[in-house]
């Protein structure tokens, strides 16, 4: 095992802190920085969940939005408030050490599992567990986290005896689970099981008025950890930021607002200061359909064949070049193979 992945990837995300914000409204979540009709009904929900006993909460979101920083607003608001917050990544670590991450392990479990060791479920006991990435975990470590979530019991890895404990389940995604389901990379009886409660936050670019808001907030919060004296920030250069479409969401926002502050050398940052912003670009042309017509099925061959052979048969980042997960795209590769008995078409 190694432990400063293991140690990184299961380290509760203190550096995704909260967006402080003075005044606003009388929300208990007023905190969280932004006024627009879209997270006004945002914060409405979160109080009613933090508030709540739900056992299991979804967020769903693009990246960039703020799932971990909501996740540990709910468990701050909530009544776990006191107990341990724990999160994890999902997609950094491999099954059988993801596995050993959540629900700890045995002596000899696996090669270098020389004692026992809790997980961060049991570390978390009485308190909020954030599992971040949900869709990417396998289908066999998908089985165990319903039985979990089902009966509040699990194993340790290699172990033998039941361990119940009381955690809230916090996950977060930027997948669309319900067109993994369709596709049968992600379990349907899971799918629903954290649906009970979903919260779909926002994309900044549907967020209306919360730019302005969000930008003195990061000017503010870059000023007291550097040292720096910008006081706002200029007219054309606020229309620039409002003209981006933000792919990237609030972190990008934050990276972009972060590194124009660290440059300035005025009172406010202008124009100049976010020239690094890349200009917007307009949409690749759609794809057209010949006059004869296409065959899909050999299009998407084609499409997963120049993927893998681009990434010299690595399915990870191939599936990243086509937007799916890992379980999407091994799907497809079963859906899309030469019939049994032929050469295989695509590499195992």
């Amino acid at each position: 095992m190694e432990s400063s992945t293991v140690a990184s990837a299961r380290r509760t995300r203190v550096s995704d802190k909260k967006y402080a914000r003075q005044g606003g409204s009388g929300s208990r979540f007023a905190n969280l920085v932004g006024e627009s009709v879209p997270m006004r009904a945002v914060k409405r929900l979160l109080e009613k969940i933090a508030a709540s006993a739900a056992p299991t909460v979804l967020l769903l979101g693009e990246s960039g939005t703020g799932k971990g920083l909501i996740a540990q607003e709910i468990h701050r608001h909530g009544a776990r408030a006191h107990r341990p917050f724990q999160s994890i990544h999902c997609s950094t670590l491999p099954e059988t050490l993801l596995e050993s991450e959540l629900f700890g392990h045995e002596p000899g479990a696996f090669t270098d599992a020389r004692q026992r060791k809790p997980g961060l479920v049991e570390m978390a006991a009485g308190g909020t567990v954030f599992l971040d990435e949900i869709g990417e975990i396998s289908q066999a470590l998908q089985v165990k986290l319903l039985q979990f979530l089902e009966e509040r019991v699990f194993k340790r890895l290699g172990g033998t005896d039941e361990i119940q404990l009381d955690v809230r389940i916090i996950a977060a995604t930027n997948r669309d689970l319900e067109q993994a389901v369709q596709e049968k990379a992600f379990r349907a009886d899971l799918y629903y099981r954290l649906t009970v409660l979903p919260v779909r936050l926002p994309p900044l670019r549907e967020r209306q008025g919360d730019l302005p808001l969000l930008v003195d907030h990061f000017i503010s919060l870059c000023n007291r950890q550097f040292g720096k004296r910008v006081a706002g920030i200029g007219r054309d250069a606020l229309a620039r930021l409002e003209a981006h479409d933000w792919p990237g969401n609030v972190r990008e926002l934050k990276n972009v607002v972060e590194r124009a502050t660290l440059l300035s050398e005025g009172e406010r940052l202008t124009a100049d200061d976010v020239l690094t912003l890349p200009a917007q670009q307009p949409p690749p042309p759609a794809y057209t359909l010949p006059p004869e017509g296409i065959d899909l099925r050999h299009l998407e061959r084609d499409l997963v064949r120049q993927a893998l052979q681009r990434t010299g048969g690595n399915r990870t980042h191939a599936a990243r070049l086509l937007g799916l997960s890992r379980h999407q795209l091994r799907y497809r590769l079963e859906k899309l193979d030469e019939p049994a008995g032929a050469q295989p078409f695509f590499p195992k």
